[in-house]
């Protein structure tokens, strides 16, 4: 990285920026600035926008931290910028990332790959809000948005066809709705954590996410050791097949009814929550790792592809 001691480093914390997710990404950043501060870091903190180029180049920081959620920051456009100025950073690479937030493309990988996800197909907007595009029931959400942002889900023929919001996508991804158990996993380099439960009164959405009270974890999860097994094999499987780097999380659903058969990947995050309560934090601490250690471990891993 440069430089032999860690206190000598300069870490640029990218929070904020454009997306849906602005706020999600300004909680993570203000929380993984402090934790670096306590580290030992010389920390800057920097709300990624059209002037970043100009905020990174009069800073110069030896590490990117990337807090940036959704797109733009999550999808191999602020990864190319970074490339470009030649500074190292967090989390996964241009191609990795812009792979991992098509959720239609991420799904090709994951087939390829052996790995169990739903039917889904790419349709219009006004197509979706006209009609039925596969039978019920399904998930409707944007292709590139994270966080659970604009996804309906259409229970029954009756119910009739979704009432997008106009600010959805032109087009939108329409998904066979998985029923079943919230599951995630985080792999950390090349070791996949633990496997949390996550418990809601109804649909994971934005709300139950972000809302405190909103949803609850259970960590470890209380699952049989074969799906528990599955979960850690898949995370790590897919973390290598789109060719993630540092820190991802995989986010499954299971059908209890079904056993092995009913476990189904959703998608894979490479920029996850990090304040210390997030999913991925929590099963670092979980197993050994505090939020401090594990955003060290993460301006340690950082690189640079050029």
């Amino acid at each position: 990285m440069g430089k032999s001691s860690k206190t000598a480093l300069k870490v640029a914390v990218l929070m904020g920026g454009p997306s849906a997710e602005r706020e999600v990404s300004l909680s993570s950043g203000r929380e993984c600035a402090a934790a670096l501060q306590d580290e030992g870091f010389q920390v800057v903190t920097v709300d990624a926008g059209p002037d970043l180029c100009d905020r990174l180049q009069a800073e110069k920081p030896d590490i990117v931290f990337n807090a940036l959620h959704g797109r733009w920051g999550e999808d191999g456009c602020v990864q190319g910028v970074l490339e470009w100025l030649g500074i190292p950073y967090t989390h996964s690479g241009v191609l990795s990332s812009a792979l991992a937030m098509d959720k239609q493309r991420t799904k090709a990988v994951f087939r390829n790959a052996g790995l169990p996800v739903m039917e889904s197909v790419i349709a219009a907007r006004d197509e979706v809000r006209a009609g039925h595009v596969m039978a019920p029931p399904y998930v409707v959400k944007p292709n590139n948005e994270g966080s659970s942002v604009g996804v309906y889900l259409v229970h029954e023929v009756g119910d009739g066809p979704p009432k997008l919001a106009d600010d959805m996508p032109e087009t939108v991804m329409v998904e066979t709705f998985a029923p079943g158990r919230e599951l995630t996993t985080t792999v950390v380099g090349d070791r996949a954590l633990t496997v949390t439960d996550i418990v809601t009164d109804g649909w994971y959405d934005y709300d139950a996410k972000y809302r405190p009270g909103g949803s609850r974890h259970v960590v470890p999860a209380e699952i049989p050791a074969e799906i528990f097994d599955l979960c850690m094999d898949y995370a790590l499987r897919a973390h290598q097949a789109l060719g993630c780097r540092g820190m991802s999380r995989t986010d499954f659903r299971w059908d209890e009814r079904r056993g092995a058969e009913g476990l189904i990947l959703l998608e894979t995050n490479t920029q996850p929550g990090m304040t210390p309560t997030s999913l991925s934090p929590e099963q670092a601490a979980v197993t050994g790792t505090s939020f401090g250690a594990l955003c060290r471990w993460m301006v340690e891993d950082a690189s640079c592809d050029r």
